[in-house]
This record gives structure tokens, sequence and C-alpha cells, in this order.
């Protein structure tokens, strides 16, 4: 059972991380930062940005910063993930999916000293911050994890 769950879960994190970085190297071998393709008119499209900062573009060029806050991360979403892999399956996938998107976005930051972006949504007239496949994994992780602890909270049983 641990082998297969090991398994698992570097499929599931060396897949994460190889979307995320061959869909980074389509976008940049294919646009122009800022260029832009229209997919669904006024509510999708895919754009070519080089993000220097975090989300919204907090912290623009802090480079060391990233690269310390990114290592404390990883260790503890490790520590995590050791620490909490005799419970659920799912909840392993979630913190495994927070630790590909983690590495997805310190490769962009090792190799280039910025992080290749995408995805733009507008979204009922607000201009969603555009993200990428690593950001994705990022929130779907931590979604997975609070919704399954709200579901414990409240009585619903775990099911592996």
């Amino acid at each position: 059972m641990r082998v297969k769950k090991l398994l698992v879960v570097l499929v599931v994190l060396l897949a994460a991380i190889g979307l995320d970085q061959w869909t980074k190297q389509i976008i940049e071998t294919t646009m122009h930062v800022g260029q832009s393709h229209t997919v669904i008119p006024g509510f999708f499209a895919i754009t070519h940005v080089q993000n220097t900062g975090a989300a919204w573009g907090l912290f623009s060029g802090e480079q060391t910063m990233f690269f310390i806050v990114t290592i404390i991360a990883l260790v503890l979403l490790t520590i995590f993930l050791w620490s909490t892999w005799k419970d659920s399956w799912m909840s392993s996938i979630a913190i495994t999916l927070m630790i590909a998107g983690t590495i997805g976005n310190f490769l962009d930051r090792l190799h280039m000293a910025y992080v290749t972006d995408f995805f733009d949504f507008n979204l009922f007239g607000y201009d969603f911050p555009v993200f990428n496949i690593a950001d994705m994994c990022l929130v779907i992780g931590i979604s997975l994890l609070l919704l399954f602890e709200l579901l414990e909270m409240y009585g619903v049983k775990k099911h592996d």
C-alpha cells in the first residue's frame, strides 16, 4: 500500500510539474510578451505575461525573498506530507499538488528570474490576474485541503 501511494504521489507530482513547464515553454516560444489570443471574447484569452512578483505582481523583483520563502515552503509542505502520510489519499494528493505548484514556479524563477503566466480571465468585468498551471495546482491543493477539513469538522467520514 505504501509503495502504491508513493507511486501515485510521484506520478501526480511529475505530471503536474511537467504539464506546467511544457505549457510555459509553449507560451515562451510561440508568443511575445504582452501578446494575447482571445479564446472566448470578453471572458478568456491566452496572454503572455512575465511576472517577477507574486499574485497580482506583489513583491515584484524580490527574487532573493522568493527563493527563501519557496525553500521554506517546500520544506514545510514536505514535512506536512510526511506527517499526514497515513491520513487520506486525497490529502496526500492535495499536498502533492501544492508542492508541484511551488516547484513549477520556482523552476521559472531559477531559470528566468520571472514566472511565465498565460491564463487570462475577465470575470464579470474584473480582469483577473493572469496565472499558470502551477498556480492552479496551488489553488486546487489548498482548496481540497480546506474542503477535507470542513467535511471532517462536520462529521463526514473520510473515504480513501
